[in-house]
């Protein structure tokens, strides 16, 4: 037969579980919370980067239209005095001159069409990032939302598990909550069953004494490996 109070704690046990398990649902949300705004971020990031590089290609566009502009002046200047000149070795000169200028502009043209393929292709990049980032965040915004709402659902519950479980200890005497109290901070369930002489916790084989005393159920038994309270169930 069973202890009087074993129903009593096996109801305290079940409520008590109920606590843990909504306690550990609470814990994980702002861990979740945190790792989605994690994401927000990551994305916002990578939207920012993207549009940083665009910018940074235009800037260098328009500094290479600078040095254009700056080697076309030096050119035309260098024709304006090759078309003055009368001595020989000055017209060479100048020849030179025209000869480097034109080259370098050639040389800023050709890197600014690189780069203009470049911006076409961080634009075409960053339009992409944009409409993933929007509907990312507007997704990610709504599991914030969700995860919010479940913890505030979570709360109630919880304060209803903890009135259900005050509930629970009030029929139980001194000795009893005690040695719940004692087992439940080292080891769970507090509870087990004895099935072919192993205790249904630590699945280990008890002591004839324990045995016995679970059999008997004049008073609570406890497992002599684990500690465990334990009683007798019929296979």
């Amino acid at each position: 037969m069973r202890h009087p109070a074993l129903e009593k704690l096996l109801i305290l046990q079940d409520r008590d579980q109920r606590r843990l398990n909504l306690e550990a649902q609470l814990a994980a949300v702002p861990v979740e919370v945190a790792s989605v705004e994690k994401k927000i971020a990551a994305e916002k990031t990578a939207h920012e980067t993207a549009r940083a590089e665009v910018q940074g290609l235009e800037v260098k566009k328009k500094s290479l239209e600078t040095d254009i502009g700056a080697a076309e002046g030096k050119l035309a200047k260098y024709r304006t005095q090759q078309s003055q000149v009368r001595k020989n070795d000055e017209f060479q000169a100048l020849g030179h001159e025209i000869e480097n200028a034109t080259k370098e502009i050639g040389d800023f043209e050709e890197r600014e069409l690189e780069v203009m393929f470049s911006i076409d292709e961080a634009k075409k990049k960053f339009a992409a990032a944009e409409a993933g980032l929007k509907a990312s965040v507007t997704g990610h915004e709504t599991r914030i939302r969700v995860l919010r709402e479940l913890e505030t659902a979570l709360r109630a519950e919880l304060t209803a598990a903890l009135a259900a479980l005050a509930e629970a200890r009030a029929p139980l005497d001194a000795p009893a909550l005690k040695l719940y109290d004692r087992v439940a901070t080292r080891t769970r369930p507090v509870c087990a069953p004895i099935h072919d002489g192993k205790c249904g916790g630590c699945h280990l084989k008890v002591s004839s004494e324990s045995d016995a005393a679970a059999r008997k159920g004049d008073k609570l038994a406890t497992c002599d490996q684990c500690g465990r309270i334990v009683w007798w169930e019929a296979v």
